[in-house]
This record gives C-alpha cells, sequence and structure tokens, in this order.
C-alpha cells in the first residue's frame, strides 16, 4: 500500500503526513479539561487504540469528516487510499467484509452480502457464495450475483479505469485473455469464464491455481458489485450507486462529499453496518493546520485521512486535549532501499555497511519521535502480518547495541567489500514529504562518519511511479538509496510482501520492488504461501519470507509506523483497526452529544 503506481499496490495518501518535530517534550504533557463544554467526556488518551471508546447505539445527527486530501477515486474499482477503502463501505458491499470490532480481530475476516464465508473445494481452487435474501440498490432492486460478477470484471478495463488494486484479475486471469468488460463481446457483457453466475444468488470463483488469500481479496472494494446500467464507467466516482445504508448526496471533488441514508437499505440484510448518523459530511482544506485548528475547536469530528496531526497541531492537542487523542501504530514500515543495480550495492556488505553505519535513533527522531514517528524499526515485516516477530527480530541490533550506529562494524563491512574508505552515493527522496526529507539528511549525516558520501535528490513526488519505479532511471540517476515507506493492502505477507520482494514484480515501470531482488528461494516461499491453507503453517512462511530479506540487507526499515490522532469527544463507537492500518474504523461511528 503506497506509491503512485497506476496498476499497484494502496497508495501513499494514507501514508503519515507528520513533519519533523520534537515531540518527546510535548508527549508528556497531559492537559487540559476533560470535556468540551457541553458536557461531553472525552474517552481519554489512548481510549480508541485497540479498544472500544464511548460505546453508544444512538442513531442521528450528522457526523463531520474533515480532511486534507481528497480520495484518488470514490469509483470501489479505482480507488486505492486506504481511507477511501474505510469509507467506501458506507455505500458498497462486498461478498465478505471485516469485523467492526477493535485491533486483530478487527482485520478477520466475515461474511457480507454472502450467507456464509463460502465453500471451498477443488483444493482450494474453487470458491461458491450464495447471497443474503433482502439485499437491495438504492432503488430497491435486489442486488444479484451478476452484479457482483460485473463489479469484478471492470477491473480488466484498465485502459478506462487504471489506478486500483488488480489482484482478482491476476489471479482469476494470470495470462490476460479476457478483454473487460467494456470490450466483452457476449451480449451480457459477463464473459469473464473464471466466474460462474448459475442463478441470481449464486456465484462461483474457479481460480487457475489455488491462493489462500483469495477471501482476502473478495473483501476489498475493488470485489464490490456494480449494475451495469449505472455503470457511468470513467465518471463513477463522481456518483456511486449506492448497495450500502448511505449514498451520494452531492460531491464537489477537492471540496466537500455528502452521504445522505439510502432508504432502500435493510438493517436485517446487513450484519455489519449500524448506520447510525443521519448524514455524513467530508469538508476538504487546504492547509492541514487550519483543519487541526478546526478539529480541535469541535467543528469537526475526525480526519478522513487518518495520517495523523501535523506538527502544529499535535503540540497543541498533546498539552492541551491529549484525552482526545489515539497513538495507533499504523502497520506502516518507513525505510530505506538499496537498488542492486547501482554499484556498490550490488554487494551485500556495502549494504550491511549502510545498516550498521545509520544512527537509529536520530532517524526515529526524524521521523517524529518515538510517539509520531514510532518504534525503531529492526525488520521489513509489520506487527499487523501474522508472522511478524516486531522488534524481538532484530539482526542488526538496530534497536539494541547498534541503535546509535556502530562505525566499528560499519567499516569492518566496508573492507569486505572493498570499499575501505567508503563510497559516493545518492539518495532519492520526494520533494513533497518533509519528513522524508529530514529522514534522508540524518542518514546522510550519520553515513559521513564511515566515509560514505551521500547526496540527496529530492525529485518530484507526484512523479514516483516514474521515476524511482522505473529501475533503467534508478540506475541512470545512480540512486542507491531510495527512501520509502509501505503498508500491508491485507494483512498477510502476500498482502505487504509480495510487490516488494518477488521477482516476479519486477517492472519496468511502476516498478515497487526497488531492491531489484531476484531470491529463489524468496519467490518459492511466496509460492509455497499462497497454497498453503494452514494458518500457522502461512504465519511460519512469512516470518521465513521476512528473514530472508533482512539476511540479504535489502533495506534499512526506519520504523513501524505510528501517528497522533484526533477523536472528537462527540465521537461514539470509535476503535482503530489493523483492517485498516490502525485508522478508526468508520463503518459504525455515531456522534452523540
Amino acid at each position: 500500500m503506497t506509491t503512485q503506481r497506476t496498476s499497484g499496490r494502496r497508495k501513499q495518501a494514507m501514508a503519515a503526513a507528520a513533519v519533523v518535530a520534537a515531540l518527546l517534550a510535548t508527549a508528556a504533557c497531559g492537559g487540559g479539561d476533560d470535556s468540551d463544554g457541553d458536557g461531553t467526556k472525552a474517552a481519554g488518551f489512548d481510549a480508541a487504540n485497540n479498544k472500544l471508546a464511548n460505546a453508544s447505539t444512538t442513531k442521528g445527527g450528522e457526523l463531520k469528516f474533515a480532511g486534507a486530501q481528497d480520495a484518488d477515486s470514490w469509483d470501489t474499482t479505482r480507488g486505492y487510499y486506504g481511507f477511501a477503502w474505510n469509507f467506501m463501505r458506507y455505500y458498497s458491499r462486498q461478498l465478505l467484509s471485516f469485523k467492526t470490532e477493535p485491533g486483530k480481530t478487527g482485520a478477520e475476516l466475515t461474511p457480507d452480502l454472502a450467507t456464509d464465508a463460502g465453500k471451498v473445494s477443488d483444493d482450494g481452487k474453487t470458491y461458491t457464495f450464495t447471497l443474503r435474501d433482502g439485499i437491495t440498490w438504492e432503488d430497491g432492486k435486489p442486488i444479484t450475483s451478476q452484479d457482483v460478477k460485473y463489479g469484478i470484471e471492470r477491473q480488466w478495463a484498465q485502459d478506462v479505469l487504471s489506478g486500483g488494486p488488480v489482484y482478482l484479475k491476476d489471479i482469476l486471469d494470470p495470462k490476460g485473455e479476457y478483454p473487460g468488460p467494456y470490450k466483452d463481446k457476449s451480449a451480457d457483457k459477463l464473459g469473464l469464464k473464471a466466474i460462474e453466475t448459475p442463478d441470481e444468488k449464486t456465484i462461483v470463483f474457479k481460480l487457475p491455481s489455488a491462493n489462500s488469500d483469495f477471501p482476502e481479496m473478495l473483501a476489498m472494494p475493488s470485489a464490490s458489485p456494480v449494475r451495469q446500467d449505472k455503470d457511468t464507467k470513467s465518471k463513477y466516482g463522481l456518483k456511486p450507486f449506492s448497495s450500502g445504508p448511505y449514498k451520494f448526496q452531492s460531491y464537489s471533488p477537492g471540496k466537500s462529499l455528502t452521504l445522505v441514508r439510502n432508504a432502500e437499505w435493510k438493517k436485517d440484510s446487513d450484519p455489519i453496518r449500524k448506520a447510525l448518523p443521519d448524514k455524513i459530511s467530508v469538508r476538504f482544506f487546504t492547509n492541514a493546520n487550519d483543519m487541526d485548528q478546526r478539529l480541535i475547536n469541535g467543528d469537526y469530528h475526525l480526519d478522513i485521512n487518518q495520517t495523523g496531526m501535523s506538527p502544529q497541531g499535535r503540540t497543541t492537542a498533546l498539552k492541551q486535549h491529549k484525552e482526545n487523542l489515539d497513538n495507533p501504530v499504523t502497520g506502516y514500515i518507513r525505510y530505506a532501499v538499496f537498488p542492486q543495480s547501482v554499484k556498490p550495492f550490488d554487494n551485500i556488505h556495502c549494504r550491511k555497511a549502510v545498516l550498521y553505519g545509520a544512527d537509529h535513533v536520530s532517524l526515529q527522531n526524524a521521523r517524529g519521535g518515538p510517539i509520531a514517528g514510532g518504534d525503531i524499526g529492526t525488520n521489513m515485516l509489520p506487527p499487523s502480518v501474522p508472522g511478524s516477530e516486531g522488534q524481538k527480530y532484530d539482526p542488526y541490533e538496530m534497536a539494541g547495541a547498534n541503535k546509535k550506529g556502530n562505525i566499528a562494524k560499519a567499516k569492518e563491512e566496508l573492507k569486505a567489500c572493498g570499499q575501505p574508505n567508503g563510497f559516493k552515493t545518492r539518495i532519492a527522496v520526494r520533494n513533497n514529504k518533509p519528513v522524508e526529507v529530514a529522514t534522508a539528511e540524518s542518514m546522510q549525516a550519520s553515513l559521513k562518519k564511515v566515509g560514505i558520501q551521500a547526496e540527496i535528490d529530492q525529485y518530484d513526488g507526484s512523479q514516483t511511479s516514474g521515476i524511482i519505479g522505473s529501475p533503467s532511471n534508478v540506475k541512470k540517476k545512480g540512486y542507491g538509496i531510495i527512501v520509502m515507506g509501505w503498508g500491508p493492502d491485507f494483512a498477510t505477507v502476500q498482502g505487504f510482501g509480495l510487490p516488494l520482494w518477488s521477482s516476479k514484480y519486477i517492472l519496468e515501470s511502476g516498478n515497487n520492488n526497488y531492491a531489484l531482488i531476484k531470491d529463489k528461494t524468496i519467490d518459492g516461499l511466496f509460492d509455497d504461501y499462497v497454497t498453503e491453507l494452514d494458518e500457522a503453517k502461512k504465519a511460519q512462511i512469512a516470518t521465513e519470507i521476512n528473514h530472508k530479506v533482512m539476511e540479504g540487507a535489502y533495506y534499512l526499515p526506519f520504523v513501524f509506523e505510528k501517528f497522533i490522532n484526533w477523536r472528537s469527544s462527540e465521537l461514539a463507537n470509535v476503535y482503530t483497526t489493523d483492517a485498516y492500518n490502525g485508522q478508526y474504523d468508520f463503518v459504525n461511528l455515531g456522534v452523540k452529544k
């Protein structure tokens, strides 16, 4: 989940927008009265971090979101921003969804449009689902299995609907034989052979080869039903047709969005959504500091982008309104990665020299410190992914003996790679991410002490996929170190690491395997993973993959990211969820005075 890859993983907008600030002084500050003047009590610091705060079943009122950035698209096929996926459940449903519970449990699957978790047969290659009774579109017509199939088929129309995830496309049609619904020659435009709809209530998926994370992919918004007669193609994101409890009333891109109740939605057909507010509004701001102040003033309930408060707002909130804040782990890892096409990073010892030479405390502080930056990263598997060992797995002692850097060890590695006097390289960093620039400067300073001279090149952050996503351009520019971050599309090693570490995912453009890892062992472990159905064995394989990645010294992890998130005292049913990388779970939020 990151970078602006048109057909790739979830986009960067979900990533934390924190910039450099010394939070260590303010983090311990309590402060402020614990009420907002209207008798509404704030829940307390971290009260909604992996637990439920302000439980309520009260209906009514307006839930008010503020945001500094609009979605990449509100079209369920095209959207790739994490907050958009979270918000889309107001107006879209899937066969399966995530449990509406805090923390890790929230990343578990539960039936939504389907009556159950599906029947799996044919050694994991066939999935059969039956649709619930009473599920309808916003005009009252029933949602059919054909609507679900058509919604999924839209992933094949990449020439018209690019930008979203394509897991189902890659798995159901690995050879790319289906032309997509807009070029489909069949009369009903439902010619994808891998999905069968024997009747309006039954849908059968026939995978060419098994993939144990297939159910997770069906829970993504890109698997939402879309009705053919309401498909406005590239304009669909301006007013999607609702299958959920709310529908679009008005939308002005970059300015505002308003949802109102869908009168045709039936509570007894939906085991997930409480649909508490009468109205849901979003206002987009051009200035993050202004937005944060309006949140603090009580004009809005929460930040739709879920990227943490800006340094100015964060400092004020920690001093005066700490009881309105949560400090979740986001699921993102921030890191540097070393392309092996750029010398001398084709040599593992030169890569290890950077790992040992870096000052990990300085890098953590550049990210915002332990509170707004996160815990020192010691490996490349996020804590939310099964198989992660967190900081316990620290092969280079980044959070231990070497946390401030180990000059002697770094120089040993430089000798081993034939560069005893050090070398020159370039750090590539996005110019629209001040926190990344600060991180690059921290690296530059600590590496200088071991003889590595690193020049920082700030490139156009809106052109990521064509600049660092092009291996030929990376080599031409001499980018030996790339500063980046990544979070899971869904909480498994496949949903996080496949595009980063599999040789099959090295692309000429839009590449995310920046290190150009071509490791037969890692590829083989991914092959084992996708066919393994036992959860404990899947977690074990994930651990092994992470170990192999770290043994190759392809990455320097900075932090297991955390951020400071604002929660209004009026917000009810609020909790963070691993399903959306530490965001608040939007779908059942309510408002109470």
